[in-house]
C-alpha cells in the first residue's frame, strides 16, 4: 500500500524587496514553493538540494507569505533536518528554520490488486542500450564513475561486478586500458561509536580492490557525506580529487601527489601493530591535529576494540593495553566514520581499510 500526501507549510516573514534566492535543503519528495501566492520553484524528487531565484517583483517589504506544497509517496516526508533553509541576498541572509504551519491535503491509497508499476532504469541493460550503446563509437579520454549506494546490500558481489564493468566498457570502447575513475562511497547514515560491521565499508573495500587493475584509480570521499544524505552536495572536492588522479595518469604529470594514504602492509610489534602506507605524499598527519581516530584492534577473538594510535616515521602504530596479541585492524570500517583523520600533507585522506589476520615476525 503507497500513500501519497499534499502537505502545506506556510510562514510569514519581513523581508527586503531585494532579497533574491532561496535555499529549502532537501524536501521529501517533491514541492512547490510559492511566496506571496506566486510559484517561485519547484521539485519532482527528493535528492536535489533546493536552491530557488526568486524573480523581481514577488517580494515586498514588510511580511511576506511562503508556502511550500509537498507531495510525498511513502512516510511523512517533508523537511530533511540538518541542512540548509534560509533566504538570502548579498550578506543578508534570514533563517527558515522553525515551527512552521503545517496541514495535511489530500491522502490517496493505492489500490493492493493493482499492477506494480516498472522502474524502467531498474531493469537489466536499460540504462545501458538506451545511455551508453548510442555513444561507443565516440572517443574518450576516460571514465569517471561514482556509484555503489544500490549495490550495498551485497557488497560482496560487487568485487566482482565492479572489475566485470570496467573490462566490458573498455571492450565496448575498444581501448584495453581506458582510464576509469572511480568515487568511493563517502560517510553516510548514523554514527556509531563503537566497532561495527558495515556494508558500506565493505562497498569502500571493493571499490579499492578495484584499483587492482591497471590504470584505475580512486577518490576518497569518506570526508565529503553527510549523514542524512545519500547523495551529498560538496562535489567539488571530489572534481578537485579526480582532477588530481587525471592529471598524473591520463596526463602525464608525474610531480603531483593524486591520492591519500593506501595502506600497504602491517607487522606485530609485541603488542602494537605498525601500519605501512602508499602515497604518504610529503608526511603522514592528522587531518584535524587531534589524535588520531577511528582504529580498531582485535586479538585472537575477533572483538574490536577501538586503539590507540600515533604517526611515527610515516608509519601509524596501533595497540589497545588490553590486547596482549594483536591480529586484525581495521580503519574508518563503518557506514558514517565521522571522525576518521588519517591523511598525508597534500591535504588527501587515508582509505577506509581492514587487514587481514596479522602474525608475529
Amino acid at each position: 500500500m503507497i500513500s501519497e500526501s499534499n502537505k502545506y507549510l506556510n510562514r510569514t516573514y519581513s523581508i527586503s524587496p531585494a532579497v533574491s534566492k532561496v535555499a529549502l535543503g532537501r524536501i521529501v519528495d517533491a514541492d512547490k514553493l510559492y511566496i506571496n501566492g506566486i510559484e517561485v520553484g519547484s521539485t519532482t524528487y527528493q535528492y536535489p538540494q533546493r536552491r530557488y531565484n526568486v524573480p523581481q517583483n514577488v517580494l515586498k517589504s514588510g511580511n511576506n507569505l511562503f508556502v511550500i506544497r509537498v507531495v510525498n509517496n511513502t512516510g511523512k516526508g517533508g523537511f530533511v533536518p540538518d541542512k540548509p533553509y534560509y533566504i538570502s541576498a548579498g550578506e543578508q541572509t534570514v533563517d527558515l528554520k522553525g515551527y512552521w504551519q503545517f496541514k495535511v491535503g489530500d491522502v490517496f491509497i493505492k489500490e493492493e490488486n493493482l499492477p506494480q508499476s516498472i522502474v524502467i532504469h531498474n531493469q537489466p541493460t536499460s540504462l545501458f542500450n538506451a545511455m551508453v550503446a548510442p555513444i561507443t563509437d565516440y572517443a574518450i579520454k576516460g571514465i569517471v564513475w561514482y556509484q555503489g549506494e544500490s549495490n550495498s546490500g551485497n557488497p560482496e558481489a560487487y568485487k566482482n561486478l565492479l572489475p566485470a564493468f570496467i573490462k566490458d566498457w573498455r571492450k565496448q570502447w575498444g581501448q584495453p586500458e581506458l582510464p576509469f575513475l572511480n568515487v568511493q562511497l563517502p560517510n553516510y547514515m548514523d554514527v556509531d561509536y563503537l566497532p561495527v560491521e558495515s556494508n558500506w565499508a565493505l562497498m569502500r573495500e571493493a571499490q579499492l580492490e578495484a584499483t587492482k587493475l591497471p590504470n584505475t584509480g580512486m577518490v576518497v570521499s569518506i570526508d565529503l557525506g553527510e549523514w542524512n544524505d545519500i547523495h551529498p552536495g560538496n562535489k567539488k572536492p571530489i572534481g578537485d580529487r579526480l582532477a588530481l588522479i587525471a592529471q598524473k595518469m591520463v596526463y602525464g604529470e608525474d610531480d603531483i601527489v593524486y591520492s591519500g594514504p593506501i595502506y600497504k602492509s602491517a607487522r606485530v610489534d609485541g603488542n602494537k601493530v605498525i601500519l605501512t602506507f602508499d602515497h604518504v605524499g610529503s608526511g603522514l598527519i592528522s587531518g584535524n591535529e587531534e589524535a588520531l581516530n577511528h582504529f580498531a584492534i582485535a586479538g585472537t577473538d575477533k572483538k574490536f576494540k577501538w586503539g590507540k594510535a600515533v604517526i611515527k616515521d610515516n608509519t601509524v602504530e596501533v595497540w589497545h593495553e588490553n590486547i596482549k596479541e594483536p591480529m586484525y585492524i581495521r580503519y574508518a570500517w563503518a557506514d558514517n566514520p565521522d571522525f576518521a583523520n588519517l591523511y598525508n600533507k597534500e591535504g588527501l585522506p587515508a582509505s577506509p581499510f581492514k587487514t587481514g589476520k596479522l602474525n608475529d615476525n
